[in-house]
């Protein structure tokens, strides 16, 4: 907090106050009274200017995404360690995401923007990658019991497998486009967070929304959808395992997609099971 304020009065903004939005692996902040949206990340998180970058890319293609602060640069700063993203602060109408169909529409219009950018991403098999790698890595998550080790790491295996063999159009997407990452404004539904950017099917995309959304999305492979949905599940499971994870009671989270992939299908949606 103290780092963002620094910078945001050296850049020229006004800071008498500080409210706490999210506090998580990464700290979101409202800056008062110039009302900036700040995100606070330790150094080294380097994903931070693609961010900007893309989201920069995306406004010009009128994409519902929320937009880089323009009273500053649009740029990565950085201070004591941390480094800091400034973004226009949008006043939300609503307490949710709106209707199903509206939340449909605004991410098949954000996939097509997507499909127009020009930037280099992860490809979201390279998230299964590193979850293995935790799992494969007792240090790094050491409170995992074996045979719950095995059903992520076979899980995420058969998945990830299945979904190579239906050998989906692939495209830049969002990574993790859940309500938690969209703001329903006075605008429209926009898009936040594109940390997780990644390519792959827009299946792996829609499998992060509810499910009576994605019933409003066109054009989708069903089973692709439902082999995304299990792969969530999988990777969400393996990172609250991680000794670095800061999930608030993320131990119990994990135990709950445990007990849900050991169920079997149908899967569901990982924000169903948040909202229990």
């Amino acid at each position: 907090m103290a780092a963002a304020t620094a910078l945001a009065k050296a850049a020229g903004l006004r800071v008498d106050d500080i409210a706490v939005l999210h506090n998580s692996n990464k700290l979101a902040l409202r800056l008062i009274p110039c009302e900036v949206f700040a995100r606070v990340a330790p150094s080294g998180h380097q994903v931070a200017a693609l961010e900007v970058e893309l989201a920069q890319q995306l406004a010009a293609t009128s994409s519902p995404v929320a937009v880089p602060e323009p009273k500053v640069a649009r740029r990565v700063y950085e201070r004591d360690g941390f480094i800091v993203t400034f973004w226009t602060f949008y006043e939300s109408v609503h307490a949710d995401w709106g209707s199903p169909s509206t939340y449909a529409d605004a991410l098949h219009r954000l996939h097509a923007g997507l499909r127009s950018v020009d930037i280099e991403t992860p490809h979201f098999l390279d998230r299964v990658t590193e979850a293995e790698r935790l799992l494969a890595h007792r240090d790094n998550t050491p409170t995992l019991g074996e045979s719950d080790r095995q059903l992520l790491l076979n899980t995420l295996q058969d998945a990830s497998e299945r979904i190579r063999r239906r050998g989906a159009t692939e495209q830049l997407l969002h990574g993790e486009p859940h309500p938690g990452n969209v703001l329903h404004t006075p605008g429209g539904l926009l898009f936040i967070d594109f940390e997780t950017c990644c390519r792959g099917p827009i299946e792996f995309d829609v499998a992060h929304v509810p499910i009576e959304v994605s019933a409003h999305y066109p054009n989708l492979d069903r089973v692709l959808l439902a082999e995304c949905r299990r792969l969530v599940l999988a990777m969400v499971a393996a990172w609250r395992w991680d000794v670095r994870d800061e999930f608030p009671d993320g131990h119990r989270h994990g135990r709950d997609i445990l007990t849900l992939l050991r169920q079997g299908p149908p899967w569901p949606v990982l924000g169903a099971l948040a909202a229990e």
